[in-house]
């Protein structure tokens, strides 16, 4: 992976980043700001991509394009290609971070209500974002995809159906369209970011102390790296508990 040099890496380039509001989707929208990105902000609610924005400005990014959306609604979802094809003409980077845990319940138990929305917003919308926004990557002189994962994909965690399904498929989803781009100029890659501070891990783990996991700040980082356009891997997968160790080692 390779490092990066400069704080305007990203000088000129415009990102999606999906989840945007709150967690993990805003530290890294804030990153990329940070390193030069025009931001385009999906979320369900406009306030709260408001107030990532106001931060963005308040770290001296430019302002960014609010796109309050559900990822339920199938029809918006496709319609976002032509919509930011006639706004910006091209997409260098796309962070499909926005996700939910459903519910922590034996698959015997799972309603069809929990499984289909868990499967809908983890899976379908980021597969029907793939197929609007391919035409947009494709015209970028370096497209860069980013799909959030989690280790829970591993299947091995008992009350997790929906969840592990759902993000087992996603990173099948991200090896495959990065199988298809190979010869191109984009680079798909994913992060399974692990244990983080985020509402989502608190719900999951309500007995934890989020004071002794890594914020999404700190995980912000690593999501730059693989934007770089000079990147070479292609179809990976890279573990945030990993990269932790090696940064340490590194200020050792």
């Amino acid at each position: 992976m390779s490092k990066t040099e400069t704080s305007r890496l990203l000088e000129g380039k415009t990102a999606l980043v999906t989840g945007a509001s709150r967690g993990i989707g805003r530290a890294v929208a804030i990153e990329l700001a940070h390193h030069g990105a025009h931001l385009v902000l999906q979320g369900r609610v406009a306030g709260a991509l408001e107030e990532t924005d106001d931060a963005i400005r308040a770290a001296g990014g430019s302002p960014a394009t609010i796109l309050p959306l559900n990822l339920m609604q199938s029809d918006r979802v496709d319609a976002m290609g032509p919509t930011l094809f006639q706004r910006f003409g091209h997409l260098d980077i796309f962070i499909a971070n926005a996700g939910v845990l459903g519910a922590l319940t034996p698959l015997a138990h799972t309603t069809d209500q929990i499984w289909q929305h868990t499967m809908s917003v983890n899976l379908e919308a980021n597969w029907r974002l793939v197929r609007t926004l391919n035409p947009l990557l494709q015209r970028a002189e370096a497209g860069r995809v980013v799909f959030v994962s989690s280790g829970a994909a591993s299947g091995k965690k008992a009350y997790w159906g929906p969840y592990a399904v759902s993000k087992a498929g996603l990173d099948a989803l991200a090896r495959t369209y990065a199988a298809e781009v190979a010869s191109t100029a984009i680079k798909v890659n994913i992060i399974n970011p692990g244990p983080i501070a985020t509402a989502m891990r608190a719900k999951a783990f309500p007995g934890e102390d989020p004071a002794t996991l890594p914020s999404p700040e700190q995980i912000a980082p690593m999501f730059i790296e693989l934007c770089d356009p000079n990147l070479e891997e292609n179809g990976a997968t890279f573990n945030g508990r990993e990269w932790f160790v090696a940064k340490k080692t590194q200020s050792d």
